[in-house]
């Protein structure tokens, strides 16, 4: 008899998930119409909906977190100024998010593999004396602890970004030519630059105090 009543239930369950399924797409789909009303609390909310499931997206096809994290402030960007691109008869904005994502991590896992054959050739072009940027500018400051703050600020920032900062501060590359030297699109560039910037300020507030 308990059986019996388990298995009449089932369809109640399955349509209370269905039900709810249905509420989150229509809300993820009022959203997106705010979102293409310029409503930034639409923007913010749909991000803290989806973000993490991106980010674990990301991470699994780019295995770094740097360019995972890079990756999916590209996919969201892109919500933000063309909204209008989701279709909600090709499904929900969850998985029309998600494959968004996908797409752009599989191309960004492109983008690098074509960048590292560029990037030492990209470098020496620039290279006028030969000499380590790293050690260019921690030999500018006097006092060895902070020499040492700085050193350890440029060595922990991923290669990916550790690069795009080095060939525009210490080569006086601008952003576009570091995009046309690498092969990588201009808000990639930007966006590196505005990650590494973040980690170094982080990892340098100590001198400032």
């Amino acid at each position: 008899m308990h059986a019996l009543l388990d298995v009449v239930r089932v369809p109640e369950v399955g349509g209370q998930v269905s039900q709810a399924a249905d509420l989150g797409d229509a809300r993820d789909r009022e959203l997106i119409h705010r979102i293409g009303l310029g409503e930034e609390e639409a923007f913010r909310g749909l991000f803290r909906r989806y973000s993490a499931s991106a980010m674990a997206l990301a991470q699994r096809v780019l295995r770094q977190p740097a360019l995972a994290e890079e990756t999916v402030q590209e996919a969201f960007l892109a919500v933000w100024k063309n909204p209008g691109s989701y279709d909600a008869g090709r499904g929900s904005v969850r998985a029309w998010l998600m494959s968004t994502v996908h797409h752009r991590a599989v191309d960004q896992v492109r983008r690098e593999e074509a960048q590292r054959r560029r990037a030492d050739q990209a470098v020496a072009d620039v290279d006028v004396d030969g000499g380590d940027p790293a050690e260019t500018v921690v030999d500018e400051l006097g006092l060895p602890a902070e020499r040492e703050a700085v050193r350890r600020a440029l060595e922990d920032l991923p290669d990916e970004q550790r690069q795009v900062i080095e060939l525009m501060y210490f080569r006086g590359m601008s952003q576009s030519r570091i995009s046309e030297a690498l092969g990588l699109p201009l808000g990639t560039v930007k966006s590196r630059t505005l990650l590494a910037m973040r980690r170094m300020r982080a990892g340098l507030g100590w001198l400032r105090s």
